[in-house]
């Protein structure tokens, strides 16, 4: 499921932190399957990447204002 930027916009800096932190989770479980060969979807690795760097951009904008 890929996040929308208008959609973390919407979002707190409280939510967003922690959303960070799931994120980070998600993509260290999803290396791990990757590396023992479990990994269905490869491609999720990308989408969750891309994730990341949404949520930090937009942390970003809320504190340089």
């Amino acid at each position: 499921m890929k996040m929308k930027a208008n959609e973390v916009r919407k979002m707190s800096s409280n939510e967003l932190e922690s959303k960070l932190v799931e994120l980070k989770k998600d993509l260290f479980n999803l290396r791990l399957q990757h590396a023992t060969n479990q990994l269905d979807n490869p491609i999720r690795i990308a989408e969750v990447k891309k994730d990341i760097a949404r949520v930090k951009t937009i942390l970003r904008e809320q504190q340089s204002r």
